[in-house]
């Protein structure tokens, strides 16, 4: 399919060919889906509602419920407050939700709605019942990218539930990042190994990953509760993991309530995951027990044990900012050589967080912001790779330069079972390099002659 692609790369300014990133909503959809009881609601045209819910579900393999403003040619010319007056109504009649969380679209945020000011509109007609609670984030899609919604949305959570009643409680906020549910999950279970109690939001693990009961749930028992959030406000210390998805929320939940905000990558591999478990450690003053350092252990011997099949191999890596940092400190663990790395993300921190990994060990890497994977693919052309790691927008490039292929991030939408198998921790760096190791000895099994075809590896 992408036979096409020439290897002469040019400079293109405005021009983005089959680009590493979607739009925002499609983040802040997800992020609402992590609080329980909550419908999230788009406030823009049908289609775009239909096209997010779409996508989510494709990924995750779940339905995805959400509500829209519907708009029309009306709306588009007059505004969306009645469409969204009308939505209110007919959401909190019809399904009932404890809460909704608004995001924007394109045509809303051009047409200039002031949500705050239609929200309270309705409350004050009635739309909204006492009790309910309606949260926003601004949302455009055509700024910034999934991972800005996903944290613009996390940011509206902390301002609009987060308080401080002066009480301190011996918990700590662990804001996730935009990872998989089953990512949540292994984080949940790893600070209950440390002994340490958390609230994790948004948290999609039990929303998104649920069980088959054989009895629909419109609103499943999983996700943060709206009293959870509210007490973050009273918690010791919150642990934002990953710079663009998590780290406005946690400065703004301390410039807020004042909780000591601790700034973390996504802990993939053994450096990361040892820096977020020593900070639950340091802040809830307990020790590590044996079991968490066993899991440790476990996956240094894996390491260690593999090291001969991943020495050396030339990797292109490409997805969301903070999960192509954390893999990229993993790929080094291994002593593999991330050659090539790029997010369809903007910020600046990505490049200059990659430039302090890559200088010394791949001085030769090429490094890129706001990318698409077009160019990737003529990166490899002309220099080739041994191994390619993306989601599965990458699957056209691998077939057509023959390269070995691992699917990783968002989204994965020709696979089904990754929800339920997390890469971050301890556990998951040990399903990550089985991901790995896997791809290559096929490869090594494909391509080797018959006299080197071993049983064993």
């Amino acid at each position: 399919m992408l036979d096409g692609t020439t290897a002469e790369v040019a400079n293109r300014s405005a021009l983005r060919i089959n680009p590493a990133k979607t739009c925002q909503p499609i983040g802040a959809m997800y992020a609402s889906l992590g609080i329980q009881g909550c419908m999230p609601h788009s406030h823009g045209s049908q289609g775009c509602c239909a096209y997010h819910r779409s996508h989510l579900t494709r990924h995750f393999k779940e339905p995805v419920m959400a509500t829209t403003s519907s708009f029309t040619e009306g709306a588009s010319v007059f505004g969306g407050m009645a469409n969204l007056n009308q939505a209110l109504k007919n959401i909190f009649t019809i399904y009932n939700p404890d809460i909704v969380a608004v995001h924007t679209t394109c045509l809303s945020e051009v047409i200039g709605d002031d949500i705050p000011s239609i929200v309270a509109k309705a409350r004050e007609s009635g739309a909204v019942p006492e009790g309910k609670i309606v949260i926003h984030a601004n949302t455009p899609s055509f700024v910034g990218s999934h991972v800005t919604g996903f944290a613009n949305m996390v940011s509206a959570m902390v301002n609009y539930l987060s308080e401080s009643t002066g009480e301190t409680k011996n918990q700590i906020n662990v804001l996730p990042g935009y990872v998989e549910p089953a990512d949540m999950r292994e984080l949940k279970r790893l600070a209950a190994a440390v002994g340490v109690d958390i609230v994790m939001f948004p948290d999609t693990s039990g929303v998104l990953d649920g069980p088959l009961t054989g009895e629909y749930e419109l609103f499943p028992r999983g996700g943060a509760t709206v009293e959870q959030i509210k007490s973050s406000g009273d918690n010791i210390a919150t642990l934002g993991l990953g710079h663009f998805a998590s780290h406005i929320a946690a400065a703004t939940l301390e410039s807020k309530c004042n909780v000591p905000a601790a700034f973390l990558e996504l802990p993939i591999g053994v450096t990361a995951t040892d820096r977020f478990v020593d900070a639950l450690r340091s802040y809830a003053d307990v020790e590590v027990p044996e079991a968490v350092e066993n899991e440790r252990g476990r996956l240094v011997d894996l390491m260690s044990d593999l090291h001969q099949y991943f020495h050396g191999k030339r990797v292109a890596v490409s997805g969301d900012p903070d999960h192509v940092i954390a893999l990229t400190q993993l790929l080094l663990e291994l002593e593999m050589k991330p050659v090539y790395a790029i997010t369809g993300s903007t910020g600046n921190q990505f490049e200059k967080r990659m430039h302090e990994l890559l200088d010394g060990p791949v001085p030769e890497a090429k490094i890129k912001q706001n990318a698409d994977l077009f160019e990737l693919h003529q990166w490899m052309k002309n220099e080739p790779v041994d191994l390619l790691i993306t989601n599965t927008y990458g699957k056209h490039i691998a077939r057509t330069e023959d390269v070995p292929f691992v699917r990783f991030g968002f989204p994965i939408l020709d696979r089904a079972a990754h929800r339920y198998y997390p890469t971050l921790g301890y556990a998951g760096a040990i399903n990550l390099i089985n991901q790995i190791l896997n791809v290559i000895l096929d490869r090594k099994d494909r391509d080797c002659p018959e006299a080197w075809y071993e049983l064993v590896q």
